[in-house]
This record gives C-alpha cells, structure tokens and sequence, in this order.
C-alpha cells in the first residue's frame, strides 16, 4: 500500500514529474523483467516443458479467444435490441485481463472514428469479467476438491 501512495504522490504533486514518468514507465518494466527472471530461474524444464503445460496453455487460448468472441457477439445482440445506442466493441472488454482488454477496446473504437472514448464504458463489463472468473474459480473448486 506504501508504494501505491507514494505513486499516488510522484502523480498527484506534480512536483516530481520525472520520477513519476520513470514509476509509470520504465520501473514498472524493470521489475516485470525481474520477476519474470526470478520466476524462469526456479522452474525446471522437466515441470515447465511436459503436454499438460501445454494442454493447459492451448485451452487457456481457446478460452481467451471463445469469450472475446462471445463478448463481441453479444454485444452486436445489445446493439441490435438497444436500436444503436450501445457499442458492439464493448463486449470484447468482457474477458478478464484487466486493463488490457478495455484498453483494446479504446484504441479500436478510435481507430474507427476518433471521437469514441470507450475506455471507462469497457472497464465495467472488464471487472465483471474478472468476478465472474473469480466465481467460475471458486464453483470449481467447490466441486472438484
């Protein structure tokens, strides 16, 4: 929590504008980098590299595409029934990467006509991609353990 509220202060002081940009940016890849080296340091290759790692990343995919998909589709549904008041892209934000997938969703949306700002409209269907992962989780595990 500290180091949230010191990201918070570089941000919000303005005073600090450099440290805040290299907190944002840059520190944030050095230790993505550092955790993924970490992480790759300890795993063995005969854990890592066996079929059910790759079952598990090939369904992981299937997944991820098949809800994007189903989000889309849905979405072009609600746009029909709301007579156009509702953007068919939203639907794609429905899967449960946090922030990337509403973030898609924005530069798309802009991409077709740059005055879209789909971004916080994306976020809710976002998170509630992401309850609703945690839910799925939480019946599987009820009824697999």
């Amino acid at each position: 929590i500290g180091m949230l509220m010191m990201g918070n202060l570089f941000r919000e002081s303005g005073v600090v504008e450099r440290l805040s940009q290299t907190a944002q940016n840059e520190l944030v890849n050095i230790i993505t980098i550092f955790l993924g080296v970490t992480v790759g340091a300890t795993a063995k290759a005969q854990t890592f590299l066996s079929p059910d790692t790759i079952k598990i990343i090939v369904l992981g995919l299937i997944a991820f595409s098949l809800g994007t998909a189903a989000g889309v589709l849905f979405g072009k549904i609600m746009y029909k029934t709301s007579g156009g008041k509702i953007n068919p892209l939203i639907g794609a934000a429905g899967v449960s990467a946090v922030p990337m997938a509403a973030r898609v969703v924005q530069k798309v949306g802009q991409e077709e006509n740059p005055g879209n700002f789909l971004l916080m409209h994306a976020m809710g269907p976002n998170v509630a991609g992401v309850i609703g992962s945690a839910v799925a989780a939480g019946l599987l595990l009820m009824f697999f353990s």
